[in-house]
Parts: structure tokens; C-alpha cells; sequence
């Protein structure tokens, strides 16, 4: 019997959109059954078009930056734009997936993507808007799978 994680992503952005997606591709590699809830703000990496996720210098000290900056300097208009622009060119240098790939390698390795149905109607999204393999669900359905996992992670 194959071991279970299950992941809850939560956050929309572009540095956020990656763990999920690479731990869940890892995961599944090793012979786990993965099951991915993307709910609130994650829901948009279930979204066909993600081309316009961002990464945000403020209130990430963790983030590297060139020059050290004060959190005033990050709040200045197009600054968020500067660092998207950074970690993406950062991504390309270094030949790491993108997030596309990452999903598509979780699709490719069975990895299955459930979109939190109460957010979708939250949030007024339509079932076009997002990529079509993914199933559709709400809390309770997913806490089925997740109670039975050896690993639960929430990002």
C-alpha cells in the first residue's frame, strides 16, 4: 500500500506556487499517493493562465535582495514588479521548472489537484477558468483522504 500526503495550498504567488508543486512531483517520483487542495488565494495556481503571478519584496525578509532595502523602499510603486521580475530571470538562470512544467509533472505522475469548491464561489470563478484536470470539492471530501495520510502539510 502506496504511503498518502496530502498538501492544502493556500497562497497565490509566485515564490508560494512553488512547494506544492514540487513536493507533490517528489513526492509521487517516490511512489506516494499525493493529493493537492488548492483553496483561497492558492486556487489561482489551478488557473489556465498564471502567467501573471507575482513575487512581493514586502514583509518577506527573507527574500534576497541586490541591496539591502528598508520595507519603506518595497512599498514604492513598481517595486513588486522588480522583484517578480528578478526571481523570474533568478528561475531561468538557474533552469529550475516552471510552474507550468511542475503542474504538468504532477498531472503526468497521478497527482490529483482538487480546486476548494466554497472558493470558487466565493471568489465568483467559473470551471473555464481553470485547467481541465482537476476535480472540484469542498473540505470534507478532502479531509477523507487527508486523515488517511502519513504526511499533511499546509502551505
Amino acid at each position: 500500500m502506496a504511503k498518502k500526503l496530502a498538501l492544502i495550498a493556500s497562497k497565490g504567488s509566485l515564490d508560494w506556487a512553488y512547494p506544492p508543486f514540487i513536493l507533490a512531483s517528489t513526492a509521487a517520483a517516490m511512489g506516494y499517493e499525493v493529493h493537492i487542495f488548492f483553496t483561497f488565494y492558492g486556487l489561482t495556481l489551478l488557473k489556465k493562465d498564471i502567467s501573471d503571478l507575482k513575487v512581493s519584496p514586502l514583509g518577506n525578509p527573507a527574500m534576497p535582495m541586490p541591496i539591502p532595502m528598508p520595507n519603506l523602499a518595497q512599498m514604492l510603486p513598481g517595486m513588486e514588479s522588480m522583484a517578480t521580475m528578478m526571481m523570474k530571470q533568478k528561475i531561468a538562470k538557474k533552469g529550475v521548472a516552471s510552474i507550468e512544467e511542475l503542474r504538468e509533472a504532477c498531472l503526468e505522475s497521478g497527482v490529483k489537484l482538487i480546486a476548494c469548491q466554497m472558493t470558487v464561489d466565493l471568489f465568483d470563478f467559473k470551471p473555464t477558468d481553470f485547467i481541465d484536470a482537476i476535480k472540484f470539492g469542498g473540505a470534507a471530501s478532502f479531509f477523507e483522504f487527508a486523515g488517511e495520510s502519513d504526511i499533511s502539510l499546509f502551505m
